[in-house]
C-alpha cells in the first residue's frame, strides 16, 4: 500500500480526501527554543528521588538498549510518519556515530528508558525515546529527555525538535511540560484501493 504524508495545512490534503485518500494517521512536530534550565534539572530530579538516575550513556550500553527497545516495540503507535522499526543491535551501535548521542534511566543497573538525540540542520532532533511498561507514567521519559537537552545545552545547543503519533497523548504531554511548542501536525494517507491491487 502506497502512502502520502503532507502537512495538516496543505491544500493538497482536500485534493486526497476527494480523491478517495483515507487518512490512516496524524502526527506532529514539535520544537524547543532556549529551554527552561530550571524546568529540565526538576525533570531530573523527581526521577532521582525514586531510584533511578538519568544520564548520558556510552556505547557499551548497545545491547541494553536494543533489548529495551525489542521489548517496547510493540508498544509504539503506528502511523506512516512515525512507524519506529527496532532493527538489528548493529544498527543500535551506529546511534552512537555521527555526533549521536544516548541518555538512559538506570534503577541500579537496569536500563529502563533511554532516548537517542542526533543532529540536524538548525536543530538537534529526538529519533526516539521509550521507557519499559512496568516503569511508565513516572517521568522517566521526561527525566531521559531533560537530561539530553541540559547536556546539549552545556554545549551551546539552543534548539532542539521532537515528534511523535498524535495517539500517544503521554509522550506528547511528556513534551509540553517540557517547554516544547507543536508546530507542525501532519496527515497520513493510504491511496484507494484499486482493482487487482
Amino acid at each position: 500500500m502506497s502512502y502520502e504524508v503532507l502537512r495538516d495545512d496543505d491544500p493538497r490534503c482536500a485534493v486526497l480526501e476527494a480523491g478517495g485518500y483515507r487518512l490512516v494517521g496524524e502526527s506532529w512536530g514539535a520544537r524547543l527554543r532556549d529551554p527552561d534550565p530550571a524546568l529540565l534539572e526538576a525533570a531530573v530530579l523527581r526521577v532521582a528521588g525514586s531510584g533511578v538516575s538519568a544520564r548520558e550513556l556510552g556505547s557499551e550500553f548497545a545491547e541494553a538498549y536494543h533489548e529495551l527497545e525489542l521489548a517496547n516495540e510493540k508498544d509504539y503507535p503506528y502511523t506512516p510518519a512515525t512507524h519506529h522499526v527496532v532493527g538489528d543491535l548493529e544498527q543500535f551501535r551506529a546511534l552512537w556515530g555521527d555526533g549521536g548521542r544516548v541518555f538512559g534511566a538506570l534503577d541500579g543497573e537496569r536500563l529502563v528508558g533511554a532516548t537517542s538525540i542526533g543532529p540536524m540542520e538548525g536543530r538537534w532532533d529526538t529519533s526516539f525515546t521509550s521507557v519499559l511498561s512496568e516503569y511508565r507514567g513516572k517521568g522517566i521519559g521526561q527525566a531521559v529527555k531533560a537530561a539530553s537537552i541540559l547536556a546539549l545545552l552545556a554545549d551551546g545547543v539552543r534548539v532542539f525538535g521532537t515528534g511523535g503519533a498524535d495517539q500517544n497523548d503521554a509522550s506528547l504531554g511528556a513534551n509540553l511540560a517540557l517547554g516544547y511548542v507543536v508546530e507542525e501536525r501532519w496527515r497520513s494517507y493510504a491511496a484507494p484501493v484499486t482493482d487487482g491491487e
